[in-house]
Order: structure tokens, then sequence, then C-alpha cells
């Protein structure tokens, strides 16, 4: 096990959808952020399926999740950059198109250390996060050597350090502060659009709960500090 990289100059995280990235990651940043690491955040599907409404509008919400992003990534971090490629949400596949657009963030933003889903998690449901997490360690190894995607015109790039989350069996934690956690919560409560959702917040009184949650989770019993995220690290990529 190895706790508390050195906060990098540059980091990226990877989501399926908007919200995602904040969920499983979003104390850490909040950290690197606090720290001067410089924050880039890439979601790869529009959200558009983000709701039990069967009659919504799904441009407008797509619209809205975007914009709903931009401020959960501002609460994160001042200077975060965020790109959405805007693949169909429930839709999201492994394809060479898909990898190389990852690919080219990788090498246009050169992060120290890249974030994403775990793709090898047993038994998981939602198809997007798989995909997502293919698409990131894949687009990781392509972007890390000259001959593929050549066509992007920009130089390779080679992280340091891929951190996974979702995973079963943390090798890694990063240490977070209450402050940390309290980012996480006001950057998750940016995604007004999922309150009914992944959030279950129905009114005011139910922001105290959400936030008890995240803080049972980040209360892990595998973590060896008292509030911390968990990942599954892979070096000398």
């Amino acid at each position: 096990m190895t706790v508390d990289l050195e906060v990098p100059a540059r980091a990226l995280a990877i989501g399926a959808h908007p919200d995602d990235i904040e969920f499983e990651c979003g104390a850490t940043l909040a950290k690197w952020a606090e720290e001067g690491c410089e924050i880039g955040l890439l979601v790869l599907t529009d959200g558009s399926k983000g709701t039990w409404d069967a009659e919504a509008d799904l441009a407008a919400l797509a619209k809205r999740r975007a914009e709903e992003q931009a401020e959960a990534a501002r609460r994160l971090s001042e200077s975060a950059a965020v790109r959405m490629l805007g693949a169909v949400d429930g839709e999201l596949e492994v394809t060479m198109e898909l990898r190389s657009a990852v690919a080219k963030v990788i090498r246009e933003l050169k992060p120290q250390v890249v974030l994403g889903h775990d793709p090898w998690q047993r038994w998981r449901l939602h198809p997007d996060h798989r995909a997502a997490g293919f698409l990131t360690t894949d687009a990781v190894v392509a972007a890390r050597d000259p001959h593929f995607f050549s066509e992007h015109g920009i130089a390779h790039h080679r992280p340091d350090e891929v951190l996974l989350f979702e995973c079963e069996e943390p090798d890694h934690f990063e240490s977070v502060t209450e402050a940390h956690l309290e980012t996480k919560v006001q950057a998750l409560l940016a995604h007004e659009s999922q309150f009914e959702t992944t959030h279950e917040i129905s009114n005011q009184k139910d922001i105290q709960p959400f936030r008890d949650k995240l803080t049972r989770q980040a209360q892990q019993t595998s973590s060896p500090f008292d509030l911390g995220e968990g990942f599954r690290r892979l070096s000398g990529v």
C-alpha cells in the first residue's frame, strides 16, 4: 500500500458522466489544487440520460449538465480546465475514434497523474463506466508513444501515474481534510439536476445526510487516514 503522492504539477481526471469525477476523487483534486496543481477534468458523455423524467427535454438537460460541470470544476479549482467529449449518455463505446480523442487531451494537458474509472471492477452494471475505464487506460498507452495517432501533431506524453477509482481493492490512498471534503460536497451540489437521482436530495434538509454519507465513505476502514480517498495505483505506465 502507498499513500499521498507528491503533489503533481498537473493532473487529469477522466469520468464517464458529469459528477462522476467529483464523487470519486473530488477531495483529492481539491487538495492538489490547493497546493498548486493544475487540474483538468475530461467528461466523456453529455449526461443526457441523467433524469427519471420520461418527458424530459434531453438536449436541454445535456446543456444544463455541461453548465453544472463547469461550475463544479470551478468549485474544485478556480483554474480547472474542463473538456467534454459529448458522447451520448448510455451509449459510450470503446472505439478508436474516442481513444484518439482522449489521448489527444492527455497530450495537450500533459498530466503527471491521470485518474479514471477502474474498468476491471467485477459485476459493474453501468456500461459507460466500464467503457470510460478502458478508454482511459487505452488512451494512456496511446498518448505515451509517438506512432499512435501521429496525426494529432502534438508531442507524445507519458504520465507518471494512473490512479483508478471505483476499484475493489485500493492499494493507494490520498489523505484529505474536512475542508477538502467540504469542497467536494460543494462541487457535487453544483449538479442540481442530479439531486433526485444520484444525490437523493429532495429539500435542504437532505443536504446534511448527503454530506454525512460522503464523510462515511471517506472514513473507509481500509484507509490509513481518518479521511481519505482510495485508488488502484498503476506506476511506470
